[in-house]
């Protein structure tokens, strides 16, 4: 079964939570802290495995998580970091994040990797909130939570050369009878429902990789047929070899089927069409002259196509010629990775813990994520631990907003579930 798209969740493991601990020593407040800090939370990664060729396996497995870190513990031990998580992916592995359609990475050469889940940080010790004045502090930091995501994976094929051409014109008989590959073959159309690959090796010609792309009709840009379905693994190609039948024996005029197949390629994308093409006249074995042959040629001469080879996958004639000149164009044909467009590439953002104030009546409400993070830290009944909690609240600049919005003595301020009247 080849499976050429899938969508995955992932989420890196949670930092672990820093320690309140304090050593038993002779003449040391409360004994002294020694809480350690958490240990970071594994991440997600990405991995290019050579032996995978579909993305099937994630039909099945649809989530994936990455351990947590540990949490600190006493005699400034800090927690375990959690192991990375890393999934393998088929060479050719376009990575994208579901919610913003942005491109994460292009995995298109062996030992590539993409970060797509950043483990979090762990939370600090105790023994980090010392001061001169501050000597046994009684809180300790949470550990940062993980992120967690839909990725789109897309699969696109790595082959040098790209068959296309209207089904049943012998696309799949030429890749069969040049490399090892055995794709069905059938006197009928959409005989091939799924990219095949064969490696081309010649005697006299260094090897390049083929790839049988199906499904390209009129109208596949549009969805006719198989639609776009396939056409996702020629954009990859450096070279098109565009099979037609020659011998017209289905009613259809060769040339107009040579243009159709090109305007889907261009409808698809504009840089597919300008690829460099090789014709493959096929099925010529069935021509009762040459003639027929020569007008074809004649044709595309004044299209602008000038590569132009007689072959029979059935008599093999002109095979060998076709597969010398393809070699000899992709020498002179660089490997390019897919562009990504600046607006189109992911950009990670960093984590941050953000807050929200508004009145309700003669109560101003604070709420967020960094009010979560903050009331998790701190023991608020805790008259130490609540001056802290307090100049956390002005460092932020949340005590600032407050009195910009009007706030004055005795008034109330919630946070979640705790509330303190404001005293200036």
């Amino acid at each position: 079964m080849f499976v050429d798209t899938a969508k995955i969740f992932v989420r890196s493991g949670d930092g672990g939570d820093g320690a309140v601990s304090f050593r038993r020593e002779k003449y040391v407040p409360l004994g002294g802290p020694d809480g350690g800090d958490g240990g970071k939370g594994g991440n997600v990664v990405l991995i290019v495995d050579t032996n995978m060729t579909t993305l099937l396996d994630f039909a099945y497995r649809k989530k994936y998580a990455a351990e947590k870190g540990g949490n600190g513990s006493g005699s400034k031990c800090s927690g375990k970091n959690g192991e990375d998580l890393y999934i393998k992916v088929p060479l050719g592995t376009v990575v994208k994040d579901v919610s913003s359609n942005k491109i994460m990475a292009d995995l298109s050469h062996a030992g590539d990797r993409c970060l797509v889940a950043r483990g979090g940080k762990g939370g600090r010790g105790n023994v980090r909130f010392t001061t001169s004045i501050r000597q046994a502090p009684n809180f300790a930091e949470p550990g940062m939570p993980g992120e967690e995501r839909y990725i789109g994976l897309e699969l696109k094929i790595l082959a040098d050369v790209g068959l296309v051409g209207f089904p049943n014109v012998g696309k799949s008989t030429l890749l069969s009878v040049v490399t090892k590959a055995t794709p069905k073959i059938a006197n009928y159309h959409f005989t091939t429902l799924s990219p095949n690959l064969g490696v081309v090796d010649v005697p006299g010609i260094k090897s390049f990789v083929m790839a049988d792309i199906p499904g390209i009709i009129e109208g596949a840009a549009e969805g006719v047929g198989l639609g776009t379905e396939f056409l996702r693994h020629i954009e990859r190609t450096r070279v098109l070899i565009h099979v037609v039948d020659i011998s017209g024996i289905e009613g259809r005029n060769p040339v107009d089927d040579f243009v159709k197949i090109n305007d889907e390629l261009k409808k698809y994308d504009v840089k597919l069409w300008d690829r460099p093409q090789i014709i493959a006249a096929n099925k010529a074995d069935m021509l009762y002259d040459d003639k027929s042959f020569e007008n074809f040629k004649n044709e595309l001469k004044k299209l602008g196509y000038t590569k132009v080879f007689k072959i029979s996958c059935a008599t093999m004639s002109g095979i060998k010629e076709l597969m010398q000149e393809t070699a000899k164009m992709l020498v002179s044909i660089p490997v390019v990775d897919i562009e990504i467009n600046e607006e189109d590439r992911f950009v990670p953002e960093e984590k941050k813990f953000t807050y929200n104030v508004r009145k309700e009546g003669n109560v101003y409400i604070v709420e967020g994520s960094f009010v979560d993070r903050l009331l998790d830290s701190v023991n608020v009944n805790d008259p130490d631990e609540l001056r802290y909690f307090y100049k956390v609240l002005k460092n932020k600049g949340v005590i600032e907003e407050l009195e910009n919005k009007g706030i004055k003595d005795g008034d109330v301020v919630r946070l979640n579930d705790f509330e303190f009247d404001y005293v200036m």
